[in-house]
């Protein structure tokens, strides 16, 4: 497959999104940007928050990953399902009843200015990380097989593709992301099954054949009773459910999208909708990973990263229609997560941080500030990304989900906290009790084997964060209910 025919690929694909933008962004204002008017239809934020929530990350990581971990992944997806029960019927309604814009507004409510900033903060590093390290698996497909060809360093291709980002969400903002995520998620969800497809028929295989023979395989393993074991099935299942409740429920850019439906009833459908449907999902992404493995098994492929297994296979080992098939699926699964979290970095900073709500600004100063914050962190998104080429070595999503333990434990500590307890706090010690929690977490994590008979902390490290927050939260409560 040459690097021509995937250039040619992208850019066809990027001229339909810039049609959608056109059509989605007209008369478009402040509001639009941040809620979409509030007029966006649930079963259409549903369908798009598969593609937001799986990402390039999901597309060529999950199905890599499982040369190592086997199907361990679906106890942390069962986790995913408890933890989003918990954002709709618990967080939701908070939201909603509060009629907030950015949801950390509600920090600044419950306990004060400087927690309100604190875990405003907390979600803009949280963010810029986590898309940095979406983006960057998508921009090393493309470098490796297409602009090396052309000898085009990679700094360049980071520019091309948040470019390309910018211009479809600098006007419409999540009136454009709802609409063009639910195109890309319909692109990826045909890119897995037409490869699974693909590949039983390079295996000679009928698709009831290539599933049994999946499960009667060792990679088909879910469960680790080893509680040492990072993959222990309990602790997947635990760290499944808060990484859902704060990667999402927590989490400006995938709230955001639920706060421009038109009520908290249609926000609770589309978050019980996708949630199911999201299990399934994730299965398939396993089955075909399993699929990778035993066609690269019977060519003798060898990959150094098993984030290379899927791109090496669709693009130099099958025919080219597989290769486009994978193409089309992986910046399907790239642009959602890219241009949602552009949207939401603007936002939060808008809002949280400038408090430009709360100005009399004109609507044409306003916009115009936004436009600045909003190319401001595409620059910051550019050289994060670069910076991750550089010391990354391990799957993509093992890392976004342990850096995630580290930034989002913090806004774990403060929700439980100001939700479930009715004490005040010292406001302005707070940012210290967050910085100083995932550096104690950090500690523990390093040395646990030591300290706790020979415990290994995976991905639950961010229940430890939370609670460590919450626990210097209470220490610094005060008699004022």
């Amino acid at each position: 497959m040459s690097p021509t025919l995937i250039a040619i690929i992208v850019a066809v694909y990027f001229c339909l999104l810039l049609f959608i933008t056109y059509l989605t962004s007209r008369d478009a204002t402040s509001q639009t940007f941040y809620l979409g008017n509030k007029r966006s239809p649930w079963y259409v934020v549903a369908f798009g928050m598969i593609g937001a929530s799986l990402s390039g990350v999901t597309f060529m990581s999950v199905p890599g990953d499982v040369m190592n971990k086997q199907f361990t992944y679906m106890m942390m997806v069962f986790g995913f399902l408890a933890g989003y029960a918990v954002i709709a019927t618990v967080l939701m309604p908070l939201y909603y009843r509060l009629n907030l814009t950015s949801i950390y507004s509600y920090l600044e409510e419950r306990f004060g200015r400087s927690t309100y900033k604190t875990g405003a903060s907390f979600f803009l590093l949280s963010r810029v990380i986590g898309a940095s390290l979406r983006m960057f698996i998508v921009v090393n497909v493309l470098q490796i097989f297409v602009f090396d060809a052309w000898n085009i360093p990679f700094f360049v291709t980071i520019i091309i593709f948040i470019a390309s980002i910018l211009i479809y969400t600098f006007k419409g903002g999540i009136r454009t992301i709802i609409w063009t995520d639910t195109l890309q998620t319909t692109f990826m969800l045909l890119a897995v099954v037409l490869s699974i497809v693909f590949i039983s028929k390079e295996l000679q295989l009928s698709f009831g054949g290539i599933i049994t023979k999946v499960f009667q395989s060792e990679y088909s393993q879910m469960l680790v009773t080893d509680w040492s074991s990072k993959q222990f099935f309990l602790k997947q299942f635990l760290s499944g459910m808060f990484i859902a409740i704060t990667m999402t429920g927590l989490d400006q850019e995938m709230m955001q999208k639920n706060l421009s439906c038109r009520s908290l009833k249609d926000a609770q459908k589309n978050m019980f909708s996708f949630s199911i449907v999201l299990v399934f999902v994730n299965m398939m992404f396993l089955i075909l990973g399993a699929i990778l493995i035993f066609y690269a098994n019977s060519r003798g492929i060898n990959v150094a990263n098993t984030d290379d297994l899927f791109p090496t296979i669709a693009i130099h080992h099958m025919a080219p229609i597989a290769g486009i098939i994978f193409i089309i699926g992986l910046i399907s699964a790239a642009y959602p997560s890219a241009d949602g979290a552009l949207t939401s970095l603007t936002t939060s900073f808008c809002i949280d941080i400038l408090g430009l709500n709360k100005f009399t600004f004109s609507e044409d100063k306003k916009t115009k500030i936004r436009y600045l914050v909003h190319l401001s962190f595409a620059l910051i998104l550019m050289l994060s990304i670069f910076i991750i080429r550089s010391i990354n070595d391990e799957a993509i999503i093992q890392t976004l989900y342990k850096i995630a333990g580290y930034t989002y434990g913090p806004l774990l500590g403060l929700y439980s906290f100001g939700m479930f307890t009715k004490w005040q706090v010292k406001d302005r010690w707070i940012p210290l009790v967050a910085i100083a929690s995932p550096l104690l977490c950090y500690v523990l994590s390093v040395y646990s084997t030591t300290l706790f008979w020979g415990y290994k902390f995976g991905f639950e490290l961010i229940i430890m964060n939370g609670a460590l927050t919450f626990l210097g939260l209470f220490l610094l409560r005060i008699k004022k209910i």
